[in-house]
């Protein structure tokens, strides 16, 4: 059994295995090694060589179900050979082509704008269960086939391990330079209105939000400890790309009074690595060096800016960089499960089948994924409604809520083309209701 195989075998069982479980569960189309198992999960071809990599190794639609629950490869039927459960429902190959993100390899014709692969091209919300860990629900099916062929395990009850409140400092400031005040002024503002913007103490700027975001976290993370929730902004440092714009110096007064706040706060700083280094991300260990130098803390989480993480062979370079834990893997068009789980998982090379030290943490919900008219558009209770379902799957599953709140949406002001103002009270809504959970 690879690597790969055995690590996915893993995660699907989660905290709960059996002893020797790898010696219970096989995974081979082989009835001569079926008595061996307590459990088989016949492999699919999907893995064969004269498959894997080819068009033969994609899912194609309608997909079949086994309780419920959608599969990509495999038949869904179980039977018994002598004393060994045999399932034919190939729930292993199915995990690993959504959590490798298999399908962007097979399909790099398929961008947007800005090279990354759209949420709604995707085979998940093309099969309708964007909104659903179907992987975890493939951990629950497998524990249940366990204790079908006589193995001892128990599940945890239904709970959230853990919340992360993670805000992307994309512009942390509305007017507090001169570009700024001229910028102003051609809208039509005025200079006296332009000059009375750039003169207000920092503390005023529309888009310095941040004390009021770090009061709503605390609320979560007094209330549930620092083990079960976590406070995370992600600063740039690099980029030289519109895309990029506007650049902002941590090391100039108004970046170092931010930093200042963050620390004082005890807040971990994370990099948000550029446009310019999702597009080229040799540039990502420059970015973290000087996010380290400047923060004075040791940089270990990263999200890309634009969520821009082009192609998974990119992860090689992000590791490489020092970062350890990665908070891209969400679609910027539709919120929901990416890799089609709500866990922290190690990285798989699907060139290489490698498995990495580097620890993804899907993203679970964004901001202006909900709102903005070229992505989901909801209005203020769609999307209420939505986040509350993303989150009772979350907690089945004993998964991380992973929110994306930028500071400008929050702000008082119409902040981003197809922005809206509720942005401010949807998040201070949903801290409430984890505060509960």
């Amino acid at each position: 059994m690879n690597s790969a195989i055995s690590y996915i075998i893993d995660f699907l069982l989660g905290d709960q295995k059996p002893v020797k479980h790898n010696c219970r569960i096989g995974y081979t189309s082989d009835p001569q090694l079926f008595h061996q198992y307590n459990l088989v999960i016949v492999a699919s071809s999907f893995f064969n060589e004269q498959v894997y990599g080819t068009p033969l190794s994609m899912p194609e639609l309608p997909l079949k179900e086994i309780k419920g629950v959608p599969l990509l490869f495999g038949e869904a039927e179980t039977t018994w050979h002598e004393d060994t459960l045999v399932v034919y429902a190939d729930i292993i190959a199915s995990a690993y082509f959504l959590l490798t993100r298999y399908e962007e390899i097979r399909r790099r014709d398929v961008r947007d704008e800005h090279g990354r692969f759209p949420g709604k091209e995707s085979l998940p919300y093309r099969a309708g269960f964007i909104h659903r860990p179907i992987v975890d629900e493939y951990g629950k099916l497998l524990c249940g086939w366990l204790r079908e062929a006589g193995v001892s395990i128990t599940e945890p009850a239904p709970h959230i391990r853990k919340i992360w409140l993670t805000h992307d400092v994309d512009a942390p400031f509305y007017c507090r330079s001169l570009r700024n005040a001229v910028r102003e002024t051609l809208k039509g503002k005025g200079i006296k209105n332009a000059l009375r913007l750039l003169k207000q103490p920092l503390e005023e700027d529309p888009y310095y939000t941040f004390p009021w975001l770090i009061e709503q976290d605390n609320k979560v993370i007094n209330r549930l400890g620092k083990k079960r929730s976590n406070a995370l902004y992600f600063l740039k440092t690099g980029g030289k790309s519109v895309h990029d714009k506007p650049h902002y110096n941590l090391r100039m007064p108004d970046g170092a009074s931010l930093l200042g706040l963050l620390q004082s706060r005890q807040v971990v700083v994370g990099l948000h690595s550029s446009y310019d280094a999702g597009k080229n991300p040799l540039f990502i260990e420059k970015e973290r060096e000087l996010l380290g130098r400047i923060s004075k803390q040791k940089i270990r989480h990263n999200r890309h800016h634009y969520l821009a993480g082009r192609e998974p062979e990119d992860f090689v370079l992000l590791e490489r960089a020092g970062i350890t834990d990665d908070f891209t893997m969400g679609y910027p068009d539709v919120a929901g499960f990416r890799l089609g789980t709500s866990r922290p998982v190690r990285w798989i090379n699907p060139a290489n089948k490698h498995v990495s030290s580097l620890i993804l943490h899907p993203l679970t919900m964004m901001d202006v994924a909900l709102s903005e008219t070229k992505y989901m558009s909801l209005s203020y209770d769609e999307a209420f409604d939505y986040c509350l379902c993303l989150i009772s799957r979350v907690e089945q599953a004993n998964g991380e809520v992973v929110m994306l709140w930028h500071n400008d949406t929050v702000s008082e002001l119409q902040t981003r083309n197809g922005a809206v103002k509720w942005h401010r009270d949807l998040y201070a809504a949903l801290t409430d209701e984890l505060k509960k959970r």
